[in-house]
């Protein structure tokens, strides 16, 4: 199976109580393919400016990841600025500029328009309805969004959730869309609005997968010792859970719990280093040992 992801790819610089890294290779797609790579073909479509550096470009290539959908722009590259202090759930942003992302216009070259498995990461989700009408018939659709789109966008956004298969959202997000601060009453309100399965990713506390019915499951993070940077872990999260789904092909609830363990495991490699370069140097047996620690963690009590 293969998988396709449409979002971003930038430029970020990024401070942190544990340091700081100037013009890193960053966006929601970024994180996403490297993480799924681990697991499936991934097909990426983003678009970057001329002055995006040549040695991202092959870190991507030698994840395997598809090219074919980066488009690189005359202009300059999305690029992103931001603190964490103590709270490192919480990310202070010192600018954004959008600059060749700004007139983004998703261009899906139509050998990936039949990738059985979408995710559309956080663009405007005018950007994703368009991206869902280039292809055919997906399997599993997934998306993420972000507070600037619930509350800029909120009429989109619910268009889009009547579309889609999995909503992948933080626990902030969440609140803010629904109006309610209990988890389950939100997930009550967003299931109302289209999406047959939800993700509330809670940062060091965890995720919870939530099904219509009313059953819901429940993660802890993987403990870490040290964190360096939490920047691109929830887009990590969703490229392990929508990766091991794509291998598998296993859409019933063991395989979505499975994925959103898989999905969380990723994320603990990715806070350990500034940017991907946890995930880029990662191997897979480094995943296989992590994935057994943390299941025998779990099941212990």
């Amino acid at each position: 199976m293969s998988l396709l992801v449409v979002g971003s790819v930038a430029i970020d610089s990024v401070e942190t109580p544990f340091g700081k890294r100037e013009e890193a290779l960053g966006g929601s797609a970024t994180y996403f393919s490297i993480s799924a790579s681990f697991f499936t073909r991934v097909k990426l479509v983003a678009v970057v400016g001329a002055d995006f550096p040549k040695k991202y470009i092959q870190q991507l290539k030698k994840k395997a990841i598809a090219l074919d959908g980066l488009e690189i722009n005359t202009g300059k590259t999305f690029r992103w600025k931001g603190k964490y202090l103590d709270d490192l759930n919480t990310a202070h942003t010192i600018y954004t500029k959008l600059n060749a992302f700004e007139s983004f216009s998703p261009k899906i070259p139509d050998e990936y328009k039949k990738s059985p498995y979408l995710f559309l990461a956080n663009i405007d989700p005018d950007l994703q309805i368009a991206v869902l009408k280039k292809v055919h018939s997906p399997k599993l659709v997934a998306c993420d969004s972000m507070n600037f789109w619930i509350t800029n966008k909120p009429q989109a956004l619910k268009k889009l959730l009547k579309k889609i298969d999995i909503f992948i959202i933080n626990d902030s997000e969440a609140m803010l869309l629904s109006g309610e601060n209990n988890m389950l009453k939100a997930s009550k309100y967003i299931f109302s609005l289209g999406p047959k399965k939800i993700i509330i990713k809670r940062g060091d506390s965890g995720a919870i997968l939530f099904a219509k019915t009313g059953a819901f499951f429940q993660t802890p993070a993987y403990l870490m010792e040290k964190i360096k940077d939490p920047t691109g872990a929830g887009d990590t999260f969703a490229g392990g859970f929508m990766g091991y789904l794509s291998k598998t092909n296993r859409l019933d609830e063991p395989g979505f719990r499975k994925a959103v363990i898989y999905g969380t495991i990723m994320a603990s490699f990715c806070v350990q280093d500034f940017g991907p370069n946890r995930l880029i140097r990662l191997r897979k047996d480094e995943i296989a040992q992590r994935f057994n620690a943390y299941k025998n963690l779990v099941a212990h009590y």
